[in-house]
């Protein structure tokens, strides 16, 4: 885990890598509680038996259940020791360049596209995030994340 003593410390790291995260492994559990959650009960994501005669061979996680761990990933990748507050202000750009199958394990790298000033005392910064498969060369997630981050 990166660690970052002040907030304006990121203002001259646009352009860089802030941190990766811990790897995360997506069970079927995890792909279950997800539809419960959504309500989306794929077949492609719930139903073992059938998901193994389609395109995948398995189940695979819903591209949203790999989006929603966008926090996790950022709490184990880096940290800004005097900002109080971060806020999900919302996403640019997402797409899911490739499947998530079952048992798969994933983490996030981070790299900040920019850095902007809140007032009174704050920041709000755009990062892109790009989420590996363990084992793949594709990734499987790629976001822009824009937070605003709080004295």
């Amino acid at each position: 885990m990166k660690v970052f003593e002040r907030l304006t410390d990121l203002q001259g790291l646009v352009g860089q890598s802030l941190g990766t995260s811990d790897w995360v492994q997506i069970d079927q559990e995890r792909i279950d509680r997800f539809a419960e959650a959504t309500g989306d009960h794929q077949w492609i994501h719930v139903d073992p038996a059938r998901a193994r005669q389609g395109p995948y061979g398995t189940t695979v996680a819903h591209g949203f259940l790999t989006l929603s761990l966008l926090p996790l990933f950022f709490e184990s990748a880096f940290v800004i020791r005097d900002v109080s507050m971060g806020i999900n202000y919302g996403l640019n750009r997402v797409r899911f360049p490739a499947p998530v199958p079952v048992d798969s394990r994933l983490r996030a790298h981070f790299t900040l596209l920019a850095y902007e000033p809140l007032e009174p005392a704050g920041a709000q910064l755009t990062v892109q995030v790009t989420v590996e498969r363990e084992g793949s060369d594709k990734p499987v997630c790629v976001a822009e994340s824009v937070t605003r981050r709080h004295l």
